[in-house]
């Protein structure tokens, strides 16, 4: 069961106190510990990055401790999708009890394969991350990811069985029913897409449900980017805490990463993935603190076991005292994707960036941005949903608005970017990841 610590007024809870808040040298022990024995298990039984390894002269006696990682070969999206289906693979398949996969929108879809030791170990991680948003045995989960092959869902559902929460596994969709359960059964945590929970949002304000009438108190949403400004729209429109958690199917999924209470970066379950941030240029490591591409070696996966996975997200690592209690190492929140950035006018432009200033200017995160080519030059059309209490058919008020906006945008991006304001409702939801960029100069 969870442990708690009091700290002021609040009660710190924990669900693997002894890992969670681990010194420096006992976290260290157990990362040597594990990487010797994952290169090992490589080296045996995964011929494919064997062959990787030999390419650059390294066997596994030339790892000693987490200090030479540096020494063993990167894994990218390409080589899992070489490698497809079976060529990664680190056990037999007789002892692989599930897979689960990412979308396949950009190519070949990767297939991660499970033993149930690994599932054992990732539903601890989303464990640990319910628990820090305060859940209990006493709490009602509502886990509204998608299942099946998506990993949001089965790693909430089996982290909130962990904690002992009742599971509410409604899945993605048909959000009446989705707010006839939060209320119904008095659901207290809900776990989805930051979209989907301003979406809900949206939906109960429309029922006439304001923040008081809800009984949640707390949100864990990841698997997309989302900004601060995002985060306090959904907190005041819920009257809820937000909470973040990242994770990538490539490494389990879902609790690699998780926000505690100070909600100020997420706490890395290092006893499990090792993080390094490098140049995604020069591919050189960079000192702690610095912002660069994201690298995970997952410790002790046994059937999928990545080692020097580059995640392509873009953020730093900070080892600063959390107020928690946690001794593990935090990420700061992903302001993008190296390989979803855009890149206009010769100007890096992230999504995040453009959510930002929408929402400090009062609107919603309902947008899409819009990328073409016109006379060999870049343009950037940014589509923006007014708000129904802001909605008129007034255009000086409507022009003003827009020149407003992109004013804001060139400020944030340094490029000009045209900006249109739509009618409410005209931009299509996602119960899912929210599609907010079409490149059309990539058709």
């Amino acid at each position: 069961m969870p442990a708690g610590s009091r700290k002021g007024n609040t009660m710190e809870r924990y669900y693997q106190q002894d890992v969670e808040c681990a010194s420096p040298e006992k976290m260290r022990e157990i990362q040597n510990e594990k990487l010797l024995k994952q290169v090992k298990h490589v080296w045996d039984h995964v011929p494919y990055y064997r062959k990787k390894m030999e390419a650059k002269g390294i066997t596994p006696d030339d790892i000693h401790s987490i200090d030479d990682i540096g020494k063993l070969p990167f894994l990218s999206k390409a080589d899992l999708r070489e490698a497809y289906p079976y060529g990664l693979l680190g056990k037999p398949l007789k002892e692989c009890v599930r897979i689960q996969s990412t979308s396949g929108t950009t190519g070949k879809r990767v297939v991660a394969f499970y033993t149930q030791h690994d599932i054992d170990l990732w539903e601890d991680c989303c464990a640990r991350a319910i628990t820090a948003a305060g859940g209990t045995d006493e709490d009602v989960c509502q886990v509204s990811y998608g299942y099946g092959l998506f990993t949001g869902g089965p790693g909430l559902n089996g982290g909130s069985h962990k904690v002992g929460c009742l599971t509410i596994p409604t899945s993605s969709g048909n959000t009446d029913r989705q707010i006839m359960f939060i209320n119904d059964l008095k659901a207290t945590i809900l776990c989805c897409t930051p979209s989907y929970a301003a979406y809900l949002a949206e939906r109960m304000k429309e029922m006439g449900l304001g923040p008081d009438d809800i009984p949640l108190k707390a949100g864990i949403f990841g698997a997309e980017a989302w900004s601060e400004e995002m985060r306090q729209d959904i907190q005041n429109n819920l009257g809820i805490k937000a909470y973040d958690i990242y994770g990538l199917t490539e490494l389990s999924g879902p609790g690699v990463s998780f926000e505690c209470s100070e909600q100020s970066g997420m706490h890395v379950n290092e006893d499990h993935f090792l993080p390094e941030i490098i140049d995604p240029d020069t591919e050189e490591v960079l000192p702690l603190g610095s912002e660069g591409e994201l690298v995970f070696t997952a410790l002790d996966k046994e059937a999928f076991p990545m080692i020097r996975y580059r995640t392509r997200d873009i953020c730093c690592l900070s080892r600063e005292k959390c107020s928690c209690g946690r001794t593990l190492i935090k990420m700061k929140k992903p302001k993008g994707r190296s390989d979803d950035m855009l890149i206009i006018r010769g100007v890096n432009v992230f999504p995040s960036q453009i959510e930002t200033v929408l929402l400090n200017q009062g609107y919603a995160a309902n947008y899409q941005i819009i990328v073409g080519r016109v006379n060999n030059t870049d343009t950037l059309d940014v589509h923006v949903e007014m708000t129904p209490e802001m909605f008129t058919d007034n255009l000086g008020e409507i022009n003003k608005r827009q020149r407003d906006l992109a004013d804001g945008l060139k400020s944030m991006l340094g490029i000009k970017a045209k900006v249109t304001l739509v009618v409410p409702k005209s931009i299509t939801r996602s119960e899912g990841k929210a599609v907010r960029v079409i490149d059309n100069r990539k058709i």
